[in-house]
């Protein structure tokens, strides 16, 4: 089995979960910062400025657009790296090194931003500046991958339990658009953080503040956030209770359904992410967990940003 075999599978999106003219477009995007990177390790190793000319000395066993290759599949399908190092007829620890090389350059691309091509957003003031810019009204929700339990006697073994899984899982907050479409995922924290701790403590409330003008559609898990900031975050109504009218309970069912529908796309959005392995269910070292999950929503921002808008929907609801 060659590489070239191996390069012509591994680049169906089946494998690598990207078109080829994506897969293009990210190689030629990752070209340099790659080349910065290996330069600023080899000087870094030498102590001393280059002696012989670029290119001199031993070469890749892996050259770049393999090493991209090898890391979507591992990301996409969690493929472990023993069987990618038998695919490519090289070692184990080439492939680690490989991932672990490339893995940071994806989780620090940032976010997309639709009909914006260059232009990415990488922390939350970038969202929201966006937002109150371009007047979308944002859609927050939640997110739990299971991760590995710590062994009995280390520390962090209650720390991530999940009080809705019951499993120890690690959190994260998801931001997207009126059409799904991906801006910001992080916010890692324990399973055991409520989701409105981590709003708070992650900057999100305060970021509200900052752009009074910017609105968001969240879920029951931000009640205390939407009651603080009542002309900004829409949040369910709460159910009246069983003594109200009929048609009190008949209101409370229609005026649910109607903010359900409206945040629905970002509960999409954290769909699209659960398409890639390590996001249904991590089984790495929990501090490799943040890069992981910022190089594939990197991914996800793009595949969201080449979709057509779905125009067609929105007016249908609107004329409704």
């Amino acid at each position: 089995m060659t590489k070239k075999w191996a390069r012509a599978a591994l680049t169906h999106p089946a494998f690598c979960g990207l078109s080829r003219t994506h897969l293009g477009d990210l190689i030629e995007e990752l070209a340099d910062p790659w080349l910065a990177r290996c330069e600023s390790e080899l000087r870094e190793r030498r102590g001393a400025e280059r002696q012989r000319e670029a290119g001199a000395g031993p070469k890749h066993d892996l050259v770049l657009t393999d090493r991209l290759l090898v890391t979507l599949v591992h990301l996409r399908t969690g493929l472990p790296h023993a069987a990618l190092a038998e695919l490519y007829g090289t070692a184990r620890s080439t492939i680690s090194r490989a991932i672990s090389e490339i893995r940071p350059l994806l989780a620090a691309r940032g976010f997309a931003v639709p009909d914006h091509p260059g232009l990415r957003l990488r922390t939350l003031a970038d969202v929201f500046a966006y937002a109150k810019a371009e007047g979308i009204r944002l859609r927050i929700d939640g997110a739990e991958t299971q991760v590995r339990r710590p062994k009995a006697g280390r520390p962090g073994r209650r720390a991530f339990v999940s009080g809705k899984k019951k499993q120890n899982t690690i959190k994260t907050t998801t931001v997207s658009d009126g059409q799904g479409r991906l801006l910001w995922s992080g916010a890692d924290r324990p399973g055991r953080m409520h989701d409105q701790t981590a709003m708070r403590t992650e900057g999100i409330a305060e970021q509200f503040r900052l752009h009074p003008k910017v609105t968001a559609e969240v879920d029951e898990g931000y009640r205390g956030l939407a009651n603080e900031f009542p002309d900004q975050i829409s949040a369910p109504p709460k159910k009246p209770k069983d003594d109200e009218p009929l048609g009190e309970r008949y209101a409370w069912r229609e005026m649910r359904r109607r903010q359900s529908s409206e945040r629905i796309c970002v509960e999409h959005a954290n769909a699209e992410l659960r398409q890639w392995r390590p996001l249904q269910r991590f089984t790495g070292p929990r501090e490799d967990y943040a890069e992981t999950h910022l190089a594939i929503a990197s991914l996800v921002s793009d595949r969201a940003t080449r979709r057509k808008p779905s125009t067609e929907l929105v007016l249908a609801r609107q004329a409704g």
